[in-house]
């Protein structure tokens, strides 16, 4: 083992691993110089678990020639029998190390995986746990084909390696939870400009946007008569028809108000041309109507369960408002305005989806005039586009 070497990987890792912009990038370079350093490794995994609504972490794989792997695990698989029989579980149990020496015939191959790793010629299996700053431990697990195994010395070298790789996994997953969230709750694009720094009340700028607003039909009623936790669960079924869809099509889904949605697509998206963002909000709207359409025959209810959608494309002040402590990163002004009382009409009128005509003129072909409406806190009255299948134009 040069130990020089070994040292330097360390220093590396005690840096920031800074050469390596990417986890797995992190992985593959350690294990390389691990290697040159004359540790016999064949395959290194690392296992860390994350805070996110649908993923339970992420095992990051590494072998000789290959690089790393990077797999993500759903946060049902904590539940699966293949997590539960695994050393990863035991070292999350126990918090301690787990040895095997597979050369030895009388090693016991007491997890499934162990007797994999012998048919494929692995000597010498360690899993160990990687202990984060707030008491969490994470897993990783270290294996070789020197004949023999590990040696002394090699092992050594692992529980050096550790702390320092503990650390560098702590601050890059740190970072990720803190993206990933922000993803979850205010959305992709404004959870970057929060990261980048955005983070003043008052920080905010104009863009130009086709604008989304959409409620639950008689919701009121449902929540009068159902329980808190069917309500809750029907609500979930019923943004999941519209959430995908609309980030399918490159929107941001920006807040949930009670059963509304509001959503934009950003107009620079598609470099100003306002038919392709309009396009991309109207098949993002004919996939929610579809998909709400079959989840009324779920089911769910004895009801169908029926949705109103606002289109309008306009100016709004993009960026974060509130109080001094509490702020929302959304959009306002007379655009949004207008969406709501769009969305208002549609309920009156019994239609699914309308669009303002400053929308529907770059649709062409795919929406029909209804008439001209005044709107509340509006003086002039509005021409109003539907969808011709939905009735007779104007």
């Amino acid at each position: 083992m040069d130990r020089a070497r070994q040292r330097a990987a360390a220093e590396w890792l005690i840096d920031g691993a800074r050469s390596a912009k990417e986890a797995d990038a992190v992985l593959s370079q350690l294990c390389d110089r691990l290697v040159e350093a004359g540790l016999p490794l064949a395959r290194v995994g690392v296992f860390v678990r994350t805070l996110h609504p649908q993923l339970l972490g992420r095992s990051f794989i590494w072998s000789p020639g290959k690089g790393t792997v990077t797999n993500l695990a759903s946060a049902e698989f904590v539940a699966s029998a293949e997590y539960l029989a695994s050393p990863i579980a035991r070292i999350y149990d126990t918090r301690q190390p787990l040895r095997r020496c597979l050369a030895d015939p009388a090693c016991p191959l007491d997890f499934e995986i162990l007797r994999k790793f012998r048919d494929e010629g692995m000597t010498d299996y360690l899993a160990a746990p990687l202990f984060f700053t707030d008491g969490e431990v994470h897993g990783t697990t270290w294996t070789t084909r020197r004949p023999g195994g590990f040696t002394r010395d090699d092992i050594a070298a692992v529980e050096a390696i550790l702390p320092p790789l503990a650390r560098v996994a702590e601050v890059r997953a740190l970072s990720r939870i803190a993206s990933n969230l922000l993803d979850t709750y205010v959305g992709h694009h404004a959870g970057a400009r929060i990261l980048s720094g955005q983070i003043h009340r008052g920080d905010s700028e104009r863009i130009q946007a086709a604008i989304w607003l959409s409620d639950m039909r008689g919701f009121t009623t449902r929540a009068d008569r159902l329980r808190p936790e069917s309500l809750i669960g029907l609500l979930n079924a019923y943004f999941d028809c519209q959430v995908p869809a609309i980030l399918a099509q490159g929107g941001e889904v920006l807040k949930f108000m009670g059963d509304g949605l509001l959503a934009i697509f950003n107009i620079a998206d598609d470099e100003g041309r306002r038919e392709a963002t309009c396009a991309r909000a109207l098949a993002a709207a004919r996939e929610a109507r579809e998909r709400i359409g079959a989840l009324g025959n779920a089911g769910l209810e004895t009801e169908p369960v029926r949705f109103g959608l606002a289109l309008h494309l306009g100016e709004v002040l993009y960026g974060n408002i509130g109080g001094a402590s509490r702020l929302d990163f959304t959009c306002i002004g007379p655009a949004v305005n207008l969406a709501a009382r769009l969305e208002k009409l549609a309920s009156r009128l019994d239609r699914s989806i309308l669009a303002s005509e400053d929308f529907a003129g770059h649709c062409a072909g795919e929406l029909a005039a209804i008439g001209d409406f005044t709107l509340p806190g509006f003086a002039a009255a509005h021409r109003v586009f539907g969808l011709a299948e939905e009735g007779a134009p104007a």
